[in-house]
């Protein structure tokens, strides 16, 4: 039998991870759980999780610090737990890369889904050719890979996602509300200068000019497309 994946539940109330645990185990999933940032920092050292869901109200360190380590280290997928009126936590934990996020108080029912949903669409077989080349770039949509000049580059999981899409559909200009249902998986905008961010860095560690893009540009008034 194939293992199940397994989800990180970092939350200082057990309560809260108690409930979530229950959640997760009754759709099959295999469960670690955190306390604090320090703690989860060494589980998903260690034990090397398919997913985290992650509160952004932790003592130490913080949801919003730890997702920047986490982004910095890995692609792991992360939801974040947030305070029904913090909005600004929620804008900053989609800038920083998070996956998803679910205000509290939320439904376990609705957070499971959640969990299933955001594994499914990053697992997601890339669409053909696998391998697309752009300047001195090559991006390795079966790999999860971008290259430029033969060197690797280190992008977060949304970062790969966004250029997959937009590489994957050269010429076409999309808006930041169409790129956060088709990348994001939200069917309205939810924030979009999360987009505007993530094309920034790309910009920064694809292009030769990032204030001049040859490749991601900026269509004024409408929003952003890949030029080969």
């Amino acid at each position: 039998m194939l293992a199940m994946p397994t989800v990180l539940v970092v939350d200082d109330e057990p309560i809260v991870r108690d409930v979530v645990v229950r959640y997760l185990h009754r759709d099959g999933f295999d469960t670690l759980e955190a306390e604090s940032g320090e703690e989860a920092r060494a589980l998903i050292e260690t034990q090397a999780p398919a997913l985290v869901v992650l509160d952004v109200m932790l003592p130490g360190i913080d949801g919003l610090d730890l997702c920047r380590w986490i982004r910095s280290n890995s692609a792991v997928p992360v939801i974040l737990l947030t305070a029904r009126g913090e909005e600004a936590d929620r804008i900053v934990g989609l800038e920083l890369g998070a996956d998803d996020y679910v205000t509290k108080p939320f439904s376990p029912r609705e957070l499971a889904v959640r969990v299933r949903n955001v594994l499914r669409r990053t697992r997601v077989a890339p669409a053909t050719p696998e391998t697309i080349d752009f300047g001195a770039v090559q991006v390795d949509g079966a790999a999860r890979v971008v290259r430029k000049r033969g060197t690797s580059l280190k992008l977060t999981l949304k970062e790969f996602d966004l250029l997959w899409f937009l590489v994957s559909h050269p010429r076409r200009v999309f808006s930041r509300d169409q790129l956060m249902s088709s990348v994001w998986g939200y069917e309205a905008a939810v924030d979009t200068g999360t987009v505007t961010v993530h094309i920034g860095r790309l910009r920064e560690k694809l292009e030769e000019d990032a204030s001049q893009p040859r490749f991601l540009q900026t269509i004024w008034g409408v929003g952003y497309r890949f030029m080969p």
